[in-house]
């Protein structure tokens, strides 16, 4: 009898030191390598032991840091070389189509408006001050109603985007002239030459500003700002031109070296340039008959003179078709050294 009772009081002893099976996280290959509890106190220490061995092999050290694997993924791979970016060409167009689109989109655009104004709204866009008989509506009222301002607004739009990368290819087209003939000029006039080159560029940005400050900002919203920002258009836009004439005779001081477009392109930039010259007379003086002495058919005379500045301004930059007659703009998928690299390998210079 004392000898059942010890058994069972070792039973119960090693029930309640044994854990229970849901706190414990034991692999497998450890409770392989537990033996099979028997009767007896004996059987029941190995128990122990080996169930303390399991726990202590499944227990993983916190302060152990494990190097991480490097996990296999989908995403497209990096090139660890920028030299070994495959050549890939994804845009290529006509220079001359996107000058000739950008110069001619705002004329179609000021016909347009000038017809639908003049037959729609007639009494709107003759509106002055002064009240007085008008046949030719200005610019800024047929551009000034709606729905025209949309149309136009969304014209300039299209129209100025081109207009500040043409700028600078300008740029870099006089810059290359000029390097042909540094060892016919002094350095102290290839230094001038260069800071006109510069001027041209800053007169021909802030003529671009002027142009949407002008159609953004309306003479019917805002009439002081509106007239200061048209007097630094015209102010820039005569004086962008006559810099530009000036240059081109300087680059081409021997006109034997000329093609036909590029006679044609000199040609037509100073005979728009005279144009615009007299025609900024007749507007000026028109304009102080109109705001002074409010004469008949002032005002009339006033916007005539300012289509023609317009139309005059707009082929002045049409002429891009003659300097620029077989250039395409390309982009590549390469590194700035390879695209040179090709370029100067495979492309004859610009003569």
């Amino acid at each position: 009898m004392s000898e059942r009772r010890d058994s069972s009081v070792k039973r119960r002893v090693s029930n309640k030191n044994e854990p229970k099976s849901e706190s414990i996280n034991i692999s497998s290959d450890s409770i392989k390598s537990v033996a099979p509890v028997k009767s007896g106190g004996e059987e029941t220490e190995i128990h122990l032991r080996n169930i303390k061995s399991a726990i202590n092999q499944s227990i993983v050290d916190p302060l152990q840091v494990t190097k991480p694997t490097a996990i296999a993924t989908t995403s497209t791979p990096t090139v660890e070389n920028p030299n070994d970016v495959p050549l890939a060409i994804y845009y290529l167009v006509n220079f001359q189509h996107v000058c000739i689109f950008t110069a001619l989109l705002p004329l179609f655009t000021l016909f347009t408006c000038f017809v639908t104004a003049y037959v729609f709204q007639y009494d709107e866009v003759h509106e002055t001050h002064c009240r007085v008989y008008n046949i030719v509506p200005s610019i800024s009222a047929i551009t000034g109603v709606s729905p025209q301002r949309y149309f136009w607004r969304f014209s300039i739009a299209l129209h100025l985007g081109p207009r500040i990368p043409i700028a600078f290819i300008y740029k870099n087209y006089y810059r290359t002239m000029l390097e042909k003939m540094q060892t016919k000029m002094q350095t102290e006039r290839l230094a001038n030459i260069n800071s006109m080159i510069t001027m041209i560029l800053t007169l021909n940005c802030i003529e671009i500003a002027s142009l949407g400050g002008v159609t953004y900002i309306s003479n019917r919203e805002n009439y002081p700002i509106h007239e200061k920002i048209f007097i630094t258009f015209m102010i820039c836009s005569l004086c962008h031109m006559l810099a530009t004439i000036k240059l081109n005779g300087i680059l081409h001081e021997d006109h034997t070296e000329l093609s036909q477009t590029q006679r044609d392109s000199i040609k037509w930039k100073k005979i728009l340039f005279a144009m615009s010259i007299i025609s900024t007379v007749g507007l000026l003086i028109f304009f102080a008959k109109h705001r002074f002495y409010c004469h008949d058919l002032a005002f009339s005379w006033f916007a005539f003179f300012e289509y023609l500045i317009a139309i005059a301004n707009m082929l002045f930059h049409f002429t891009v078709i003659w300097d620029f007659p077989c250039q395409h703009m390309l982009v590549v998928q390469a590194t700035r050294t390879k695209v040179e690299e090709i370029f100067r390998s495979s492309s004859p210079k610009m003569d």
